[in-house]
């Protein structure tokens, strides 16, 4: 009985985290520093930069998003890797088509880089 409540739950929690996730775009940047939340301090290269509607004067910064690539926006076929990928907002990305610009390797992780820009889910 415990083993089928405790699978049950896993189910549960499952179904929700998938709930809670915002569709987006992402596309991808190589230059990581200086940036909008940190200056020259590294973060290594999980990162991302925040477009307009998520920046919120900088509220974002350091936040983490797991991010997931869920189709393509132009005629690359299947750029989808099928994995998640976390990242740390360290920048913002004033005017930004995307969503989320992610770092090249952020953006390698999830998607064939030659997409260039792709539909996401992300969530905190």
């Amino acid at each position: 009985m415990g083993k089928s409540i405790l699978i049950v739950m896993g189910i549960f929690a499952s179904l929700l985290s998938l709930a809670v996730a915002t569709p987006g775009i992402a596309t991808f940047y190589t230059n990581y520093a200086p940036s909008a939340c940190y200056g020259s301090k590294s973060f290594g290269v999980m990162i991302a930069a925040a477009n307009d509607s998520l920046w919120s004067n900088g509220a974002v910064c350091g936040k983490m998003f797991q991010v997931t690539c869920t189709g393509p926006r132009n005629p690359v076929p299947h750029p989808c890797s099928g994995k998640t990928v976390t990242v740390k907002i360290v920048d913002h990305c004033p005017g930004c088509p995307s969503t989320l610009d992610l770092s090249k390797e952020a953006f390698t992780q999830i998607a064939n880089p030659v997409a260039g820009i792709i539909n996401i889910d992300y969530r905190p």
